[in-house]
């Protein structure tokens, strides 16, 4: 069992220093294993976060293939698993590396075995810079930054540590999040970037989070286009002051397909295409038609707890078993099913139109409206194959927050 900075490695016993830093950690344990190696599901305690492996391992293959086909790399985005065993079967398949967005997720990717992390987000404060520079004496690790002060602070810290770090110039190309503005204003700082001791100009943060979820695919496409364009400002904006970009990174499992065909994009950051949630099933693909280049492989196991009111049932999962910011699960196992009014511990199963009714003690399958918030809720991955559980995975970074 990996453990990495939010954890001790035996309860009771004082960590040892993961690094210059040292932290104060209390003691926790995992909660125990949902299931057993060799269970039926049918013996899987619930809720718990189930994959299906036959699809899982076929999406996989499929972003592999596609981003080969189309000659941009992958760095496969781990804030939707925060699990080092998929991260490790990503980079099998042909994934260069994994991104993350917090230090937590970057420490416990590298803890197993993870050797190329990119933190796609904006770092301050002198406790986690340190162990930013750290980790890169370790594994080769990139940081994004939109601010000169940021890159001062970045550059002290990979000094002092004797580090060096790939700095990636996050531009706000339409999400209106981070970033800086796009075009002279992001070569100004790349130039700081490369003026700066322990930093290495890496290239370009160019991602559109807000696009992802864009319906219509036409809608997408253009936001992608508009996406682009500020890239090309920069581009030339960094040529005009005697540089370039050897690396734009940026894209997601909603948009990939535009940044890949741009031929300004390098890198993709997919996360979300290994699960395939119930929100970005709602997209449109090429022809108009619900997303389904990927499958659902992510599911939560519930168990009919209460059935007192005709037409209606009780699950023992709710906003604690479900990250339901995007929209509520689908009931996988009941066409007609609705899952609706959610407190913290139970969720209600409309069956009027169902096509069936449910019985106590039933285990069903639901299809999260949101695959990184649910996942980050859960300890464990029970892995199906053909109605058997056969692995289980932990989820080293869930929590990992800061």
């Amino acid at each position: 069992m990996i453990w990495h900075a939010s954890r001790q490695s035996q309860v009771g016993l004082a960590p040892e220093p993961h690094s210059a830093i040292m932290h104060v950690m209390s003691p926790s344990i995992s909660q125990i294993a949902p299931a057993a190696i060799g269970d039926d599901l049918d013996q899987v305690d619930t809720p718990a976060l189930m994959i299906d492996l036959d699809a899982f391992e076929r999406n996989i293959s499929a972003m592999a293939e596609t981003c080969r086909a189309a000659g941009v790399r992958l760095r496969a985005h781990s804030k939707t698993h925060k699990c080092p065993e998929i991260a490790r079967r990503q980079v099998a398949a042909g994934a260069i590396g994994v991104c993350c967005q917090k230090v937590g997720e970057a420490e416990a990717m590298v803890a197993g075995d993870i050797e190329d992390v990119l933190i796609t987000n904006q770092i301050w404060g002198a406790n986690k810079l340190a162990r930013v520079a750290e980790l890169a004496k370790t594994a080769r690790i990139g940081i994004c930054v939109d601010d000169a002060q940021n890159v001062a602070d970045l550059s002290a810290a990979a000094v002092a540590a004797g580090a060096k770090l790939d700095v990636y110039v996050e531009i706000d190309v339409g999400a209106g999040r981070c970033g800086i503005a796009p075009g002279d204003a992001a070569a100004d700082l790349a130039q700081t970037v490369v003026d700066h001791d322990g930093l290495n100009f890496a290239g370009l943060q160019a991602y559109h989070g807000s696009a992802q979820h864009i319906r219509a695919i036409n809608e997408r496409g253009a936001a992608i286009g508009a996406a682009c364009d500020h890239v090309k400002a920069t581009l030339a904006a960094l040529d005009r002051v005697g540089l370039s970009a050897k690396t734009v990174t940026g894209a997601g499992t909603g948009s990939f397909e535009f940044e890949a065909a741009s031929g300004l994009y390098q890198e993709m950051q997919c996360g979300s295409y290994i699960f395939m949630d119930a929100d970005y099933a709602q997209n449109q693909d090429r022809v108009g038609n619900p997303f389904a280049d990927f499958r659902h492989s992510l599911h939560v196991l519930v168990t009919v707890m209460s059935a007192t009111k005709p037409g209606f049932a009780v699950v023992d999962a709710g906003h604690k078993a479900l990250g339901n910011d995007q929209g509520m699960p689908w009931v996988a196992d009941i066409p007609g099913a609705r899952y609706q009014g959610p407190s913290d511990d139970h969720g209600t199963l409309a069956l009027q139109d169902a096509a069936r009714d449910v019985h106590l003690g039933e285990k069903l399958r639901l299809i999260p409206g949101h695959c990184d918030p649910t996942v980050n809720l859960y300890d464990w991955f029970v892995v199906v194959q053909s109605g058997r559980v056969v692995d289980l995975w932990e989820i080293t970074a869930r929590g990992a927050i800061r």
